[in-house]
């Protein structure tokens, strides 16, 4: 892979052979086409495909000068969405910032604190964001297609309320930008009543396809993360993932293992990290995965765990549970900061062994040895190699895990672009709260409960 990305399927190979994975050539090929020339189910939301090279270079410049307004007017930053609508930005901004970034002292964090709001309905969530933040400078990104998915109207509404309280009405329209769809929606007729700066999701990118668009971009540049390299990287993924080469494209060879594996009942895919900036990253790569393959009751589960720690609560089952499940892990080959174990001259904890070795030595040690320990356990093991953690790479593994996961959709034989089944626990719960026109289901539920 481009820039040192290394995809590595050593670990693998007791599970699936390299005949089995070129073999897949034409059935690649025909997944490949579909995507390359928008011609599959789907491919009304295929704008994803190309962002890296045609955006909206208008947009792009505006994004930058917002965020730059965000960043000097504003202590802090709420990104209210739910989904896709944030789960990309939040992914980028925990893995590219300090690790305690909203508790550094302001004199030392570079960037403004961001906090997170729409994505639950828990009352005690939202008091407690209220009191971290009410005496703080405030700007809202609200993102949402439509403005009536429940999660972020409920959190839009008090969060503006609460910002026309302490600024007024005049200077909330200089605090609030809008990312919603170009023409229609509930927000867009908030936002052009209201005056506020507004951004577009595009009509053919799908919410959790959507971190390169101004849904992810507007928030992480307002965090202070460089959106030419994310793009740039990504742009360097598009080029090599486009090859229709089984052999020389990683993202499809990833997408053909996944398959092979499914194929012989490795029905659990986790993603692996080393590192806890991460963490988001695996909850952005579940939501891609989970929407997009989970339907017509066919689908790899993907889950997350975090290594070393998750190996002292989920090791166990990994190690000797049901073999069904195949992990994918991101090691990243430098770290970002750097710390060293120095000697002791008691020795109690016995640790002296280590004396001169760096933290991330140690972390490699225990990454090398649970891939074999996994490995030997019967758990087939990906691995892709990542240099450092950069805006670079983030632009690039989403790229990459976006087209593997596209491809790998089509070989499954479905839709990978839409989420029919999301919409029956909203139907359910308008029914339970009232929601005019939802009359006919509470009945039709409270039967069913009775």
């Amino acid at each position: 892979m481009n820039k040192g990305i290394k995809l590595d399927l050593s670990k693998v190979a007791p599970y699936v052979q390299e005949k089995e994975i070129m073999n897949m050539q034409s059935d690649i090929s025909i997944a490949h086409n579909m995507i390359e020339n928008k011609n599959g189910r789907g491919n009304d939301q295929l704008g994803w495909v190309d962002l890296p090279v045609y955006y909206d270079e208008n947009e792009f410049r505006r994004i930058k000068i917002a965020a730059q307004k965000i960043r000097e007017k504003s202590d802090a930053l709420i990104i209210i969405g739910i989904g896709g609508s944030y789960l990309g930005a939040r992914a980028a901004i925990e893995m590219l910032s300090h690790s305690f970034n909203n508790i550094l002292p302001k004199d030392k964090r570079r960037n403004l604190a961001v906090f997170y709001a729409g994505n639950n309905m828990s009352s005690t969530y939202m008091y407690d964001l209220i009191h971290i933040v009410e005496e703080m400078n405030l700007s809202i990104n609200v993102i949402s297609k439509s403005g009536t998915t429940t999660e972020p109207a409920v959190a839009f509404r008090i969060f503006k309320k609460l910002l026309e309280r302490k600024y007024g009405k005049e200077e909330t329209r200089n605090r609030i930008y809008v990312t919603t769809d170009s023409k229609k929606g509930v927000l867009r007729e908030i936002a052009d009543r209201e005056g506020y700066e507004t951004f577009t999701i595009p009509d053919d990118v799908g919410g959790r396809y959507s971190v390169l668009t101004a849904v992810g971009l507007l928030p992480i540049a307002a965090s202070g993360i460089d959106i030419d390299e994310m793009i740039r990287g990504a742009g360097d993924a598009r080029l090599e993932c486009r090859i229709e080469d089984l052999q020389k494209n990683p993202a499809y060879q990833y997408a053909a293992v996944r398959n092979i594996l499914y194929k012989k009942e490795k029905i659990i895919e986790m993603i692996v990290n080393f590192e806890p900036c991460l963490h988001y990253f695996g909850e952005w790569w579940k939501q891609l995965f989970a929407e997009s393959q989970g339907k017509d009751n066919k689908g790899i589960f993907p889950a997350s765990v975090d290594f070393s720690t998750d190996l002292h609560s989920m090791g166990q089952y990994i190690q000797q549970g049901l073999r069904i499940m195949f992990e994918t892990f991101i090691n990243v080959e430098k770290p970002r900061r750097e710390i060293f174990i120095e000697k002791d001259n008691e020795n109690v904890d016995g640790i002296n062994f280590l004396d001169g070795k760096s933290i991330d030595f140690i972390n490699h040690q225990a990454f090398k040895g649970t891939v074999l320990a996994h490995n030997k356990g019967n758990v087939p093991v990906i691995v892709l190699n990542v240099p450092e953690l950069t805006a670079y790479y983030f632009g690039y593994m989403v790229y990459f895990f976006e087209k593997s996961c596209g491809i790998g959709g089509y070989l499954m034989g479905i839709n990978p672009f839409d989420q029919p089944g999301v919409e029956t626990y909203k139907k359910n719960m308008f029914a339970f709260l009232g929601k005019p026109g939802y009359e006919y289901k509470k009945k039709e539920l409270e039967g069913i409960l009775d």
